[in-house]
C-alpha cells in the first residue's frame, strides 16, 4: 500500500482492495454517524463493501457504536446541483449528523465534489473521506480538496476543503468498464505531461495496458506535490489546468465526457505550446493520446460559442481571455497570456 501525505491535511491510501481501518484515526471523539453517499450502478456495490468495512472495523476496534447510514445520490454531474445539496442536508439534519461526524462519499468526480461541497458547509465542516471508484476520479477530482456544484458553469460554488482521507482501491478501479478506464487516462497523462516524463512514457509504452498501480501511484503524486506548494492555486496548481481552458469551453459546449474534453483541450494547448513556447512534442503527444483511445478532434461547434465560453471562463483575471497552460517541454508547464489568433490555432489543430 502507498501513503502519500498532502501536509498534514490529507492522506491517499493507494491499495489493491479496501484498506482496514478505512476511515482514519479521529483524536478524542469518535464519529457516532457515518454518512456513506453512493451513486448507482455498479458503484452502490462499492458503497455496500464500504459500508460493511466500516461496520467491521466498528466491531474489531472493541468499542462499538457508529451508525452507518448509506445515502444515494443521482450519477454523474445531475448531482451537483444546490438542489441535490439541499435534499443531504435535510439528511444530515434527520440523522442529526454533528460536527464529529464522517462523510464518506463513494464514486465518480461527482460524487467526491458534491460529499465534499455538503461536508464543508455543514455546521462549518465535518470531516470527509473519499473512495473515488473513476480512474478520472481517483488521479484528479478526489485530490487536492476543490469541492463544488455546477450552476451556469461548471463548479460555479463551491469551497476548498481537504477530505482527511482519500481512500484509492487499484481492484475497484480494474473493474472498471473500458469507456471509463479510456476517460480517465487524460487525467493521468496530463499528470505526466506537466510533471512526470517518465509517467507520460510508460502511458506511450504501454496505452491501456499499462500498470495501474505504478500510473494511478504516479499521477497522485503529482497532483498532491503540487497542492501542497500551492492549495489555494494562487501560483502553481494553475498548471494543473493543461488541456483544461479549451476543453472546459468544448465540453460545456457539447455535454461531452471531461476526460474526453481534457484530451481535446490537451490537442489544442499543445498546437498553441508549440507555435508560442517552442514545445518540440506536438504531434508525439497526439498520438499517445490517440493511443489511449481519446478523441483528438472535437464535435461541431461554432467558434464564437468557445470564444464566449472562454470569456466566461473562472479562471479568468481580466482582459478578454483566461491565462493558459502551455507546455515547453514534458515537465515544464508555463502559464501565459493568449492572443485570440494563439486560441484560433487551438481551434484549427482540433477541427473546429
Amino acid at each position: 500500500m502507498e501513503r502519500i501525505l498532502i501536509g498534514d491535511r490529507c492522506e491517499i491510501l493507494v491499495s489493491d482492495g479496501l484498506p482496514s481501518p478505512l476511515l482514519p484515526p479521529r483524536r478524542g471523539h469518535p464519529p457516532s454517524r457515518v454518512v456513506v453517499l453512493s451513486q448507482p450502478g455498479r458503484v452502490a456495490e462499492v458503497a455496500a463493501a464500504v459500508a460493511d468495512r466500516i461496520e467491521q472495523d466498528d466491531v474489531s476496534s472493541g468499542s462499538p457504536g457508529v451508525e452507518v447510514h448509506t445515502v444515494g445520490i443521482p450519477d454523474r454531474d445531475e448531482a451537483k446541483t444546490l438542489g441535490v445539496a439541499e435534499e443531504l442536508y435535510r439528511h444530515l439534519d434527520r440523522l442529526r449528523v454533528d460536527r464529529y461526524d464522517t462523510i464518506v462519499g463513494v464514486g465518480g468526480g461527482a460524487a467526491t465534489d458534491l460529499a465534499g461541497f455538503v461536508a464543508s458547509t455543514w455546521l462549518r465542516g465535518v470531516e470527509t473521506v473519499y473512495v473515488p471508484t473513476t480512474l478520472l476520479g481517483a488521479v484528479d477530482a478526489a485530490i487536492g480538496g476543490k469541492t463544488g456544484v455546477n450552476r451556469e458553469g461548471k463548479n460555479q460554488i463551491g469551497t476548498f476543503r481537504h477530505p482527511r482521507r482519500v481512500v484509492v482501491s487499484i481492484d475497484v478501479l480494474r473493474s472498471l468498464p473500458r469507456g471509463l478506464l479510456i476517460e480517465g487516462m487524460a487525467e493521468t497523462l496530463k499528470a505526466g505531461l506537466i510533471g512526470d516524463s517518465r509517467l507520460a512514457e510508460i502511458l506511450e509504452e504501454h496505452g491501456l495496458e499499462s500498470p495501474l498501480p505504478e500510473v494511478v501511484t504516479r499521477a497522485v503524486k503529482v497532483k498532491a506535490e503540487v497542492v501542497a506548494e500551492d492549495f489555494f492555486e494562487t501560483g502553481r496548481r494553475a498548471i494543473l489546468n493543461y488541456g483544461h481552458t479549451i476543453g472546459h469551453a468544448v465540453e460545456t459546449a457539447i455535454g461531452m465526457p471531461h476526460g474526453h474534453a481534457v484530451a481535446i483541450g490537451m490537442v489544442a494547448a499543445g498546437a498553441v505550446s508549440a507555435e508560442k513556447a517552442g514545445y518540440p512534442h506536438q504531434l508525439r503527444q497526439r498520438e499517445m493520446i490517440t493511443a489511449l483511445g481519446l478523441p483528438v478532434q472535437s464535435p461541431p461547434v461554432d467558434r464564437s460559442v468557445i470564444m464566449e465560453l472562454l470569456g466566461r471562463d473562472k479562471k479568468h483575471r481580466g482582459g478578454p481571455l483566461p491565462k493558459m497552460v502551455l507546455l515547453e517541454d514534458f515537465g515544464k508547464p508555463v502559464v501565459v497570456d493568449v492572443s485570440s489568433r494563439d486560441v484560433e490555432i487551438g481551434l484549427t489543430a482540433i477541427g473546429l
